[in-house]
């Protein structure tokens, strides 16, 4: 093997080290430039969603007809994910009930009747600025009530 053989060679195999190390370099940098975004984008949507529960906004609650001996509700008692029920006995019908609740708490409202049927003049509403949110009327009032996804975020 000459000397201008093994120079080559050497060049050769140094150059081919080289591009690796940038090859492998070039990479991490891309991996953590991928992570730097996706690191960003998760923190936007961390502080979308702290916004969202700290947030507060108003929902008006209606039920009408007749036979119902309670109104439960939430009220913005407990926390958004934890509400607490508030309720009221013996309402007088129609019943309108305006609250402010938190973040991501589900606006809800759930009259209760000690009669096996349901009146079907029975109606209840969740109403957010205006906009009916949820609705039923007859036996769906008593099965399930109003119940309704926070409106945050729209």
């Amino acid at each position: 093997m000459t000397r201008t053989t093994r120079t080559a060679r050497t060049a050769l195999c140094a150059a081919a080290v080289a591009g690796l190390f940038l090859g492998l370099t070039a990479c991490q940098e891309a991996k953590d430039a991928a992570k730097s975004v996706a690191s960003e984008g998760t923190d936007k949507a961390i502080d979308q969603v702290d916004k969202a529960v700290k947030d507060t906004y108003e929902v008006t609650y209606e039920v009408s007809g007749s036979g119902i001996n309670q109104i439960g509700y939430h009220a913005g008692k407990g926390t958004a994910l934890e509400p607490l029920l508030t309720k009221d006995t013996k309402p007088k019908l129609p019943w309108t009930k305006t609250v402010t609740l938190k973040g991501i708490m589900p606006p809800a409202v759930v009259p209760t009747t000690m009669e096996l049927n349901a009146s079907p003049d029975l109606k209840c509403k969740v109403l957010h600025k205006g906009k009916v949110l949820a609705e039923a009327t007859g036996d769906k009032v008593l099965t399930g009530g109003c119940i309704a996804a926070a409106p945050v975020g729209k």
